[in-house]
């Protein structure tokens, strides 16, 4: 794991863990079922990411508001909120936020103890599978508070453990925890293996145009996750989801 990776998990601990929240499971959307909706309109599904970090900064409610209301606008599948406050500038309170624009909500942090789980509402709850943590056990407890977990994996071996749970949703991110560098290549490697096993499929990470989100879909993608790309301007959604 790079010293990155490992500093942001150690601030974790130190922080604690938020109040757990609740709410209705009734309430919670569905990533797949708008992405679905999306690619039969000829449009590429794009989980677009509120990622403060990209911008140096972190976000006032307000902007929160107005990227979750742009993506929207652009015909996102959903948005992605980095709730991590350490080295990404994120807030819990963003994913309640962002919920407010309609789309499903995707919390992206660094969850290595249940507790983590409950801390905020969110339709969708990533789970990083390089983590260590028990898969099976994580995505039985983010159902039971009403989200439906995003398995995120980097190799061979992480792909097979995550197949081994009832995950529906799991994510190939194309950028190593180790050196953090981006390699495309990542995803179109681990897809095939994924798609056998009939899994709906999101490429993470190193998409920055149309012809690399077209590369994705081509290599199996059901949608994608894009962020750096969107911060300087969300409306180049409009521009990268066109197939």
């Amino acid at each position: 794991m790079h010293p990155l990776i490992d500093g942001i998990l150690a601030a974790s601990r130190e922080r604690g863990f938020g109040a757990a929240a609740t709410w209705p499971k009734t309430e919670r959307r569905d990533l797949i079922g708008s992405s679905r909706a999306l690619k039969g309109r000829s449009i590429i599904p794009i989980i677009a990411e509120i990622k403060p970090k990209a911008i140096g900064r972190a976000l006032a409610p307000e902007e929160v508001t107005a990227y979750a209301e742009a993506y929207a606008e652009n015909n996102a599948c959903a948005v992605s909120v980095l709730t991590e406050p350490t080295h990404f500038k994120g807030a819990l309170h963003s994913a309640l936020i962002a919920r407010r624009a309609g789309l499903p909500v995707l919390r992206k942090d660094f969850i290595f103890d249940e507790r983590q789980l409950a801390e905020v509402q969110a339709d969708h709850v990533l789970l990083i599978a390089a983590l260590g943590i028990d898969l099976n056990r994580f995505v039985d407890e983010a159902r039971t508070l009403g989200m439906e977990p995003l398995v995120e994996v980097h190799t061979e071996e992480e792909l097979e453990a995550a197949l081994k749970t009832d995950a529906k949703i799991i994510g190939v991110n194309n950028r190593s925890l180790n050196t953090l560098e981006v390699d495309l290549g990542t995803f179109e490697r681990l897809a095939p293996r994924a798609k056998q096993a009939g899994v709906f499929l999101v490429a993470e990470s190193g998409v920055h145009s149309n012809e690399d989100a077209l590369r994705m879909m081509q290599a199996g993608a059901d949608a994608l996750l894009v962020g750096t790309e969107l911060m300087g301007g969300p409306e180049r959604l409009g521009e990268m989801n066109r197939f």
